[in-house]
């Protein structure tokens, strides 16, 4: 049999998006079945509700369990929510701003009611609370990553803009887990018609920018980039980097649909996000020689893979060492302990450069978390 990975996929290999929606609701989980339980992988808890692992029971308990943290913390300020474009993200979303209004947690969401990337998520609240505020505000976002559609995700950003570390999702999970076993009898819900606030995401996102990067240089080299948001958050930002840096750069498929039937098959032929995978990226590898660079994100862009003329999909560790080199011989400013931080999976490759620029490599386990604290106090500069 015809292995059909990196080929379209077909009619038969799609999900029903109503089938889907509707075992969100119907289905209750079984707690005494470990898949079915709350748990938190690297940053989130992740499932399909069409096997009770994602459903609104999940995502009920997950809210109250996040309110109270936040409590117990001492975090008052207010929660910023964002969801991206699988299936199970919106539904999970109403779910949320029920219970965050009825605990009169300040709540603001997507003024355009549009898909928010997780990036521009930990920028609103870094934004806020590097604004002189004297509480601090956190974050939710929806989303399963570069999962299969009939994925659904839930994580959650304390004040440092990235993932919860291990404490605070154990706390989280343990607590979710008590809520349901409990029948959500101290869950608080109600209809948040009228308490949620509203914040645009897109426009402060795109608008900070050019404090970061050179978008000046990138308009004027004339480079010819072509973006694939794969169907996923980053569909209307790219767009708006276009236009507001008058940037050389198209978005080659600006498609958005929960069954992702545009997508390429990755080697398990199954339906994934995953910039990394050549099989994944096939369809915009085809387009290689039409651009100078292509990029392509996951569903809630927190992912890239990059694509070349000669190369096709790149190497990420290949590009990462580059960028880690370039980056700390020619940005000025780092502090002289800001170290190099690197998984156990990245390649040893940043291990020579880190040497040959004569800095400290911070070996982590898998999950960007890890770096978060370090990169927002300047002890590591690249992680």
């Amino acid at each position: 049999m015809t292995n059909r990975a990196g080929t379209q996929a077909l009619p038969s290999d799609l999900i029903d998006i109503d089938a889907l929606v509707k075992a969100y609701y119907d289905l209750t989980p079984d707690m005494s079945v470990p898949e079915q339980r709350v748990v938190f992988g690297t940053s989130g808890h992740r499932g399909s509700s069409l096997n009770a692992a994602f459903n609104e029971q999940h995502i009920l308990a997950t809210t109250q369990a996040i309110v109270e943290y936040r409590a117990l913390q001492g975090i008052t300020g207010p929660l910023f929510i964002g969801a991206d474009t699988h299936g199970l993200s919106r539904p999970a979303q109403e779910t949320a701003l029920e219970v965050l209004a009825a605990n009169g947690v300040r709540t603001l969401k997507d003024s355009r009611d549009g898909f928010t990337p997780t990036p521009a998520v930990s920028h609103a609240i870094l934004a806020y609370n590097n604004g002189g505020h004297a509480d601090e505000a956190d974050g939710i976002v929806v989303t399963p990553s570069h999962n299969p559609p009939q994925d659904g995700g839930f994580k959650y950003n304390p004040p440092h803009g990235g993932p919860a570390d291990g404490s605070a999702t154990n706390w989280i999970a343990a607590r979710a887990n008590e809520l349901i076993e409990a029948g959500l009898v101290d869950v608080k819900r109600t209809n948040p018609e009228g308490l949620i606030e509203e914040y645009d995401f897109l426009e402060h996102y795109v608008a900070d920018l050019e404090n970061v990067i050179d978008m000046k240089a990138i308009a004027e080299s004339g480079v010819r980039i072509g973006a694939d948001p794969l169907g996923g958050a980053s569909v209307a930002y790219w767009a708006a980097i276009k236009d507001r840096y008058n940037l050389n750069l198209t978005v080659v498929n600006p498609e958005v649909d929960p069954a992702w039937s545009f997508m390429t098959l990755d080697w398990d032929e199954k339906i994934r996000m995953d910039p990394s995978s050549p099989n994944a990226m096939a369809s915009l590898i085809s387009k290689r020689n039409d651009f100078d660079v292509l990029t392509g994100n996951d569903a809630d862009a927190d992912r890239h893979g990059i694509v070349t003329p000669d190369t096709g999909l790149m190497n990420p560790n290949h590009f990462l060492a580059v960028a880690i080199e370039y980056l700390f011989a020619n940005r000025p400013g780092w502090r002289q302990d800001a170290r190099i931080g690197k998984t156990l999976v990245s390649s040893s490759m940043i291990n020579f450069v880190a040497d040959g620029l004569g800095r400290v490599l911070w070996e982590v386990p898998v999950g960007f978390k890890w770096f978060v604290p370090g990169l927002v106090d300047g002890s590591v500069g690249f992680g």
